[in-house]
């Protein structure tokens, strides 16, 4: 996880196609996503977006994927947010 210029990057493994949509904790280094959604035209992608918004408390143009569109892993930036506020969420 890095910070820097009001903004916090980090790992996120996403699990698509789930009965349930939330942050389920860590996975390795990486936050586990898990939406309804399926990896279907960045279907998913949006779905994490909105999650990762609602749980952040920002809104949605503040998230952004920046690798790995096409991959369950992948690294998200949250502008706004700080460290701690991303580590609150991994429980």
């Amino acid at each position: 996880m890095t910070a820097g210029e009001g903004a916090v990057r980090f790992n996120v493994r996403l699990q698509p196609r789930s009965s349930r949509s939330g942050v389920e904790g860590m996975h390795g280094d990486a936050l586990k996503v898990r939406v309804h959604a399926p990896p279907v035209e960045g279907a998913a992608n949006e779905a994490l977006v909105a999650v990762l918004a609602e749980a952040l408390g920002v809104a949605k143009g503040a998230v952004r994927v920046v690798a790995g569109a096409a991959s369950r892993n992948k690294v998200v930036e949250v502008a706004g947010v700080t460290r701690e506020a991303v580590l609150a969420l991994a429980g």
